[in-house]
This record gives structure tokens, C-alpha cells and sequence, in this order.
């Protein structure tokens, strides 16, 4: 089925005749998950056996996504009469049928290497800069680190040896405490004095490096000798910085930095460069192979990888020797150790409890990158942080709790009066809790603040009570919220986050880095609903951690449509008593009457109905490609609600988009008008000028998105098209998450038959691999 990438990311090109389209993971490729074990339908180089549709991983978010250049074209510039592809898109070239089939939320990837190709192109990716997670200090508690080294030399040795202890711990030849040199850390007991903070500006999206003429010049002249196309000379220059063209020289698959190019495109293009020394085991496309399995695995929701799972994707890129790669990815710093017990029972691996004193407690080795590494060591240190330095005031909470609105509010304004750190579990109607807590802060005299993910939660959590709510990314940046103060910590005593299950190991970091010791730190959201777009499961980690008091709701959504999704959460799919038809099921026999049906709905049946407007209601499909993806239905929907020749780089004034900033991050808004700089959008109120060179990989039609897309947001209709080929991609968290964006109508274009309540059934979200919750779990044991 067709999913999106990660929320909001503009859909990927898809190759018109390929039937359903092509199953695009994250970065585009038809890639098997590397923590999955699965195995490639095809060689490098040949056509996948069957056909998929653009598919969208556990992580899929709103991120940017970079259309492959047409080799030999330049971009399609913002000039009047450009053209757009049949489904509306931005014209760009066609893929190669290749993929698998969709796993919307779950990151199924089913194998099948992408379709071969002569020059590298990129493929149907997210770009955009990846937020950078605040580091605590250089030491963190892995396995020693290898410097940089050449072959041979006496750091190299080290490199040789740790992988033969990560093979020996494995095989249980040796335990785990050998090959580990650091103890455990002992149980945080009360956090030292912290020095001062330097005050410093907020995150905010780093700006792409500036490339001279000549140093782009010179990025071309390497890209035509290896028979790549110019247009990804600025991708490259970007990705390598001022040095590219020599880097890209020496090494030709460091190609593979760039988002989108695929490992047989790096092969093609270091062969045309190297000639017959550019092997399969050439050692610089081994140590780029193995940086990219990692980078998609974070794109797929994972942190880290085991090591079986990382030397399994190796070997499926056709490395012949992966412990060799792994050994070059370990002495060359981009690859972390860790270890981590295996414990038995729900949340963990199954291992065997060990037998006696003497027998040691099962591990496994886990392998990441240093960027996810280091952000989930700094969040759990700073919960850890949170909850060691906390100590309870003057305040008497007891009269809020009593004068609370509900007992589910006055449990949690308990909990938050005695905890440094606790978990909110509920639903929608669940939202005014932590807006009670809130107010019951700010009239204790306590600077206290509630951040939402998006303007539309904020515009919810308003009707629920608290019209002074920020998001996330505004506090963050200073743009929204009570600022900063002298140290550089948000001048907070209590700040209850939103939507929790939206943030990321990265986000999540920088924000409690942020919060001062002894602050407050109320992490609340719907346990059910799709997890973050980047790598990590802060949420449903914290809670199974048990790290904090947890406080689940017990208000319900009402309603026939809080009926179903709440039946759905639980795995139960029922037919709600709707007789205002809140709840409406169209079936149909294929996708192109589901593209039929919905372009009715929207246009007729549910203004005529309902009183509900096309502009106030959303379509929400599993997947960009294929014949009811989400550019099938923005080319139909466009047709009938705002029809035009795109003059403006394939937009019309009027045109409802999806505009993606930033990694995470998916704006809904309409095209206002354009001008020599770029597109101008209305962006939830807000106007915005998107650069012209950024249109393309940035903005899309939005009157039909994915549910990544739509996370955080709601609707007062939605429309949620299950097209026949989406079948095989349903999980429970994905229908959860599409049918719960309806607020007062929910039309269901159902084409799957039995699929759909064999999905709310069976298959819930796929698990992602991360370490947050050991290392919460960690803090908590006396030390040894």
C-alpha cells in the first residue's frame, strides 16, 4: 500500500506505468528494513518481480522530499505555462516500477531493489537538514571508539579486535562485561550543581552551506565523467561540503550522501569513474553501505540497529565481507557499541532468565549512529535529571485537584504536584486535562506553559481551556512562550507537552536540555496514534520504562466517531450507532471509482449534507503513488475544485498545498500568488514566500494527504480512501490515526474487504529499536 514517507513529505515521482506504483521507503529506496530481517526480491540491478506503491516507513513525517532531477533538464522553473505531470506533480522523471509493497506507520518494506540505473539520480527522498541532538560532554558509555586510521595501522588493530568481541559476546564465547570497559552507572541519586548555561538561541533549521561557482563547476565536471546528471551538483556540493568535487573524486560513493541516490546508482557512477577497481568490496563503498543501512533505519524509526540485522543489510548489498565493513565503520567513528540485557516478557526481546547466581543476564549488541546515539544518552540523562532534582514546593495543589473538572484532571494534577516527570495517556476529549493542570499552575503562581505539534492542536487545546498554548517547535526557538532565562534554560516551572507521541529522540533531547533542574515535565498524548516521524518512541518508551507516575484517562471521545476509534484502539472494529450519519462507509470496487467516490463526497455529497465546505474537509490516503495515492486525488480534486494551467511551477491562486519546511514538520496551506523570488502561501494564517528552488522539493497539492501528514491535526470532515492495493499496508495505529482526524463526519471509501478488520485485529504498529527505555530503566537500579 502507499504511505507516506514521514508526516507531511511531499509525495515521491512515481513511474506512471509502473501499474501500482513503486514502494519508496523513506529515502526512496526499495529497500528491505534492516532491522527486519527481510530478504531482497531481486539482484542489484534487476526489476523487482512485482510491483508497489510508494510506501511509507515506521518514521513516515512531514519532511521535504527531493525530486529526481531529469538529466540533462534544469528544474522546472516558477514561469508561467510550466507543466505538471498527470497526477499533478511537478514534472519529474519517471522511476523504474520497482518496489514493495506499503507499510503505512509500520515500515513493512517488503524487498526488492530499486530499478537499475545508468547515471545516479536521486531517488524519491526526504531532504532537509536533520535536527543535531545537544551532546552532553565526549564520553558516552559504549565500547572504546577507534580513531581514524589507514589500513593497517595500529588504531585499525583496535577496530579488528572489537569486532571480533562484538562476534565473541554474540556467540557467547565471551561475556559481555570483557568486552564493555566501562562499570555500569551507578543509580542517579541527586544530580549535581549545575554550572551555568550559556544562553544561546534555539534550534532552528540550519541553512545549506553557500557553494562558489567554481567549487560547483568543478562538483559538474565530476559528475559527467562519472555519467551522473549536473542537476545534483548542488545536492552533492551541499551534502560534501567545500572540498566535493576532490571528495567525490577519491571516493565516488560518497555519493550515497546525497538523499535519494541509490547504492546501484553509487555503483554505476564509481565504475564509470574507477573503471574495474571499483569492486563489490572496495573498502569505500563498504563504509558507505553501512552508514546508509543506518541512516535508513533511523528514517525507518529506529535509534540502533543489532548487529545480525545491520551485517544481514550489508550482505543483501552484495559487501562480501560485512564483519570487515562493520570493523572500518567502528575505526572510523560513525558507527556507536552498545550493550544492552535482554529482558524477558512484553517490550523485549525474549531471552532465558539465567539460572543462577553466577550466570550472567543476556545481552545484546546494539550499533548506531552517533547523532541518534548521543541524542537518546542526552534524553534519558535530562529525565533522569528532571526526576533526581525535583523536590516538591510550597504550593498546596490539593484545593486545584478537588476543584478540578474531572477525577481523570485531578489525578493528574496529583501526580504533577509530587513528580518531576509524569506520563498522560488519552484521548482527544482527554486534552483538557493537562489543560486544567496548567491553569492550576499559573494560579499557584508557577510559570507554566502547554506546547502543542501543530497551530490546529493549538486551536484544539484553546476549546479545551488553554488559549495561551505554543507549539513546540515556537518554544524552542524563542518565537513563542515565555523565553529564556539568564542560564539559557525556558523560563518554566511546569510545561506539559502535547501530541507526546509526535516527538522524536532528537526534538525530545533539545527540549528537556532545555527545562531547568527541578522543572516540572508532563508528557501527554493518545498511545495509539501513529508514532514521530524522526527515529525513536520517546512516548511509549518513557511509559513502558516505568520510570515516572503514569496517569491514564478516563474520559471518553464522544460521539459515533470517538466510539469507533476508541473500539479500534483496543482492536475492535464495530459499526457505532450513527444516526446523523456521522460515520459513513462508501464501498467500492477499484481504485478508480475510490478516486470517483471521493472527489463526490468532498465536492458534493458532504457540503450538501453536512454543511461542511471542500476547504474544511480532508482526504487521507495510505500512500502518495499508485491510482489512489495522494497525487491521483490532488490531480482529480484540483480538476473539480480549482482548475488552472499551474502557471506557477504546477500551482494555481487557490490551490490547497501541504508546505514542508523542515524535517517533522507539514504546514497545510493555499497558493496565494508568485513572483520572481518564489511561491507565496497563507499557511494557517501565516504568510510565507517559498523560495523557487525550494518548490519543488518542499511544497505539494494538499487536498489529499497521508495520515503522517495529517497527524496532530483535525478536521470537521475527512474523507479516508482504502483502495484494494492498500490491503497488505493497514495496521491497527494507522487506522486509528486516519479515522480519528474527523471531528464531526467520517466518510470511509472502503475498497480492502476483510483487510481492514483483520488489520485493527492483528497488526498492530511494528516495533521500533531503541535503547531510551533500557537506559531509563538503568537509572533506576542500585548500582553494582
Amino acid at each position: 500500500m502507499n504511505t507516506d514517507r514521514r508526516d507531511g513529505d511531499p509525495a515521491p515521482t512515481e513511474d506512471p506505468a509502473a501499474g501500482a506504483g513503486s514502494g519508496d521507503t523513506a529515502d526512496g529506496a526499495s529497500e528491505p528494513d534492516p532491522a527486519a530481517g527481510q530478504e531482497p526480491g531481486a539482484a542489484p540491478g534487476q526489476e523487482p518481480a512485482s510491483p508497489a506503491r510508494d510506501a511509507e516507513p515506521t518514521g513516515a513525517g512531514d519532511t521535504p522530499e527531493a525530486p529526481a532531477p531529469v538529466p540533462g533538464q534544469p528544474l522546472a522553473p516558477l514561469a508561467a505555462g510550466n507543466t505538471r505531470t498527470q497526477d499533478g506533480d511537478p514534472a519529474t522523471p519517471s522511476r523504474g516500477g520497482a518496489g514493495h509493497p506499503d507499510a503505512p506507520q509500520a515500515a513493512q518494506t517488503v524487498p526488492g531493489p530499486d530499478a537499475g540505473s545508468t547515471g545516479a539520480q536521486p531517488e524519491d527522498t526526504a531532504s532537509g537538514e536533520e535536527p543535531t541532538a545537544p551532546r552532553r560532554g565526549a564520553e558516552h558509555p559504549t565500547a572504546p571508539q577507534a580513531a581514524r586510521s589507514a589500513p593497517g595501522s595500529p588504531t585499525n588493530a583496535v577496530a579488528e579486535a572489537l569486532a571480533a568481541a562484538v562476534r565473541a559476546v554474540e556467540s557467547g564465547e565471551r561475556s559481555a562485561a570483557s568486552f564493555f570497559t566501562e562499570a555500569p552507572r551507578p543509580a542517579r541519586k541527586a544530580a549535581p550543581a549545575r554550572p551555568p548555561r550559556q544562553a544561546a538561541p534555539a534550534p532552528t533549521p540550519a541553512a545549506a552551506p553557500r557553494i562558489d561557482a567554481e567549487g560547483l563547476a568543478g562538483v559538474r565536471e565530476v559528475l559527467a565523467a562519472g555519467g551522473a546528471p549536473e542537476s545534483l551538483a548542488v545536492p552533492v556540493a551541499e551534502a560534501l561540503g567545500e572540498q566535493a568535487a576532490e571528495a567525490l573524486r577519491e571516493d565516488p560513493w560518497q555519493l550515497l550522501a546525497v538523499p535519494g541516490v541509490r547504492p546501484e546508482q553509487a555503483d554505476g557512477f564509481a565504475r564509470a569513474l574507477l573503471g574495474p577497481e571499483a569492486g563489490p568490496g572496495d573498502e569505500r563503498r563498504a563504509r558507505a553501505l553501512t552508514g546508509r543501512v543506518l541512516e535508513r533505519a533511523a528514517l525507518e524509526g529506529h535509534t540502533v540497529l543489532e548487529a545480525p540485522a545491520l551485517r544481514a543489510a550489508l550482505a543483501r548489498h552484495s559487501v562480501p565481507d560485512p564483519d570487515e565493513a562493520l570493523q572500518a565503520a567502528i575505526a572510523e567513528g560513525t558507527v556507536l557499541v552498545f550493550q544492552e540485557a535482554v529482558e524477558p516478557g512484553p517490550g523485549g526481546p525474549a531471552a532465558p532468565a539465567p539460572q543462577g547466581e553466577d550466570e550472567e543476564v543476556p545481552v545484546r549488541l546494539l550499533l548506531g549512529l552517533d547523532r541518534c546515539a548521543m541524542a537518546e544518552e542526552s534524553l534519558a540523562d535530562g529525565l533522569g535529571r528532571l526526576i533526581s532534582t525535583f523536590t516538591a514546593g510550597p504550593e498546596e495543589w490539593e484545593p486545584a485537584a478537588a476543584a478540578a473538572p474531572s477525577a481523570s484532571a485531578a489525578e493528574l494534577i496529583r501526580a504533577a504536584a509530587a513528580a518531576g516527570l509524569v506520563t498522560h495517556s488519552g484521548g482527544e476529549a482527554a486534552r483538557a486535562e493537562p489543560a486544567a493542570l496548567v491553569a492550576a499552575a499559573r494560579a499557584l503562581g508557577l510559570r507554566a506553559c502547554a506546547a502543542v505539534h501543530t497551530e490546529d492542536g493549538r486551536r484544539r487545546l484553546a476549546e479545551s481551556g488553554d488559549p495561551e498554548a505554543v507549539t513546540v517547535a515556537g518554544l524552542l526557538s524563542g518565537a513563542e512562550g515565555p523565553g529564556r532565562d539568564e542560564d539559557g534554560a525556558l523560563a518554566l516551572d511546569l510545561l506539559a507537552v502535547l501530541d507526546a507521541p509526535q516527538l522524536d529522540v532528537e526534538t525530545a533531547a533539545m527540549l528537556v536540555e532545555s527545562l531547568a533542574d527541578g522543572t516540572r515535565l508532563v508528557l501527554s498524548g493518545d498511545p495509539a496514534v501513529l508514532w514521530s516521524a524522526g527515529p525513536g518512541r520517546v512516548f511509549a518508551d518513557v511509559v513502558a520504562a516505568r520510570a515516572c507516575p503514569a496517569v491514564v484517562s478516563r474520559t471518553p471521545d464522544e460521539g459515533p466517531i470517538g466510539e469507533l476509534v476508541s473500539g479500534i484502539g483496543v482492536g475492535e472494529l464495530s459499526q457505532p450507532a450513527a444516526p446523523g450519519k456521522e460515520v459513513v462507509i462508501v464501498p467500492v470496487r477499484d481504485p478508480g471509482e475510490a478516486v470517483h467516490r471521493t472527489v463526490q463526497l468532498v465536492a458534493d455529497s458532504i457540503p450538501r449534507a453536512f454543511g461542511v465546505s471542500a476547504e474544511h474537509t480532508q482526504v487521507i490516503t495510505p500512500g502518495h503513488g499508485g491510482p489512489a495515492g495522494t497525487r491521483a486525488l490532488n490531480a482529480a480534486l484540483k480538476e473539480r475544485l480549482n482548475p488552472g494551467p499551474g502557471r506557477f511551477g504546477g500551482f494555481d491562486p487557490g490551490d490547497r498545498v501541504a508546505y514542508v519546511p523542515a524535517p517533522g514538520r507539514m504546514l497545510p496551506g493555499t497558493v496565494t500568488g508568485a513572483e520572481q523570488e518564489g511561491l507565496r502561501l497563507d499557511c494557517e494564517g501565516s504568510p510565507v514566500l517559498v523560495p523557487r528552488e525550494r518548490v519543488a522539493e518542499t511544497v505539494r497539492h494538499g487536498w489529499a494527504v497521508t495520515a503522517h501528514q495529517a497527524a496532530g491535526r483535525r478536521w470537521p470532515a475527512a474523507v479516508v480512501v482504502l483502495p484494494g492495493d492498500a490491503a497488505s499496508g493497514l495496521t491497527r495505529s494507522w487506522i486509528y490515526t486516519a479515522f480519528g482526524r474527523a471531528e464531526r463526519h467520517l466518510s470511509v471509501v472502503h475498497g480492502v474487504e476483510q483487510a481492514l478488520p483483520r488489520a485493527v485485529a492483528e497488526v498492530p504498529a511494528k516495533e521500533r529499536t531503541t535503547r531510551l527505555r533500557g537506559l531509563l530503566q538503568a537509572q533506576g537500579r542500585p548500582s553494582e
